[in-house]
């Protein structure tokens, strides 16, 4: 990722937590945070990983390609999961933006100087409307949650999954920003 490293490493720090999060919400009594919980936590550790700063360390070449593939089937898997229920939707267009990111850093290697510009502007401004949009909806449904009493257990408070997914999409906000 390009920009200032202290920026980096707090889209690091952020991501790498949301995913630990989300391993721990895969341990759920209820069956939907589980499913959704796997491919969140995929997206949280994914985005921590790209997100190191390049001055750190510069992944090899083929690193770019493992991402798009791993995202790709990511993507793929949403698409499917969407015939269930349109909210996996949001899932694919998360993926394919890992996947569009990774294509971009894979065709501008040399861009380790904090200088922006390495993917396709129309396509960025795209995910950029879309991921604001999300993250001005995920904060106005953040409003405190009602029923989580005492007894609930850490991965099944919806409302730590909200701030979870939350802070996700404003990561996916800054990365694309600095792409």
């Amino acid at each position: 990722m390009h920009g200032p490293a202290s920026h980096g490493w707090l889209l690091v720090a952020v991501c790498a937590a949301t995913g630990a999060y989300c391993l721990l919400r895969m341990r759920s009594h209820v069956e939907e945070q589980r499913r959704a919980a796997g491919g969140e936590a995929l997206m949280g550790f994914g985005m921590a990983a790209m997100a190191v700063p390049a001055a750190v360390f510069t992944p090899p070449s083929w690193a770019w390609p493992v991402y798009a593939a791993v995202f790709g089937a990511a993507a793929l898997h949403a698409l499917w999961s969407a015939r269930a229920g349109a909210h996996h939707l949001h899932h694919l267009v998360g993926a394919s933006a890992m996947v569009y990111m990774a294509v971009a850093m894979a065709a501008s290697p040399g861009h380790e100087g904090g200088h922006g510009g390495s993917g396709v502007p129309l396509v960025t401004g795209v995910l950029l409307l879309y991921f604001t949009g999300y993250v001005l909806l995920s904060g106005v449904r953040l409003v405190p949650v009602t029923g989580a009493g005492a007894g609930v257990a850490w991965g099944d408070r919806p409302e730590l999954a909200r701030a979870c997914r939350l802070s996700m999409g404003i990561a996916m906000v800054a990365m694309l920003l600095a792409l």
